[in-house]
């Protein structure tokens, strides 16, 4: 797993499905607000002239020395939820992430977001 403190180490190095087949390039890592644990990981995806983050789990990632593979098909990644990349991931969308990953999406006890960006 990717801890949110390490993030600097592995922003920029590839993202490999288990083939290890390149997806993309890690960009940021979101904790999921209830246990402040990495949940979700953004993938640079796309062309360079119309690039876009989409969003992966990260809770069975695993760490090689200058890649991060997860568990997930570049395929099943690339149709994943996404935004563009200066935007933020607005609230209302979230549960299409989880969804996406048949994942159970759950807010906080007041509707709280599930997903913080760090």
């Amino acid at each position: 797993m990717i801890h949110a403190a390490d993030i600097r180490e592995w922003r920029n190095h590839n993202v490999v499905d288990l083939k290890g087949h390149k997806i993309g390039v890690l960009e940021s890592i979101y904790v999921d607000t209830a246990t402040d644990e990495s949940a979700m990981a953004t993938v640079r995806i796309g062309l360079p002239t119309r690039q876009r983050l989409a969003f992966v789990p990260v809770d069975e990632a695993i760490l090689g020395p200058d890649y991060v593979k997860v568990p997930y098909a570049k395929a099943l990644v690339k149709k994943a939820p996404s935004v563009g990349m200066d935007d933020i991931l607005p609230a209302e969308a979230e549960e299409a992430i989880f969804h996406h990953y048949d994942m159970t999406y759950r807010t906080g006890a007041d509707g709280e977001r599930q997903l913080a960006r760090r």
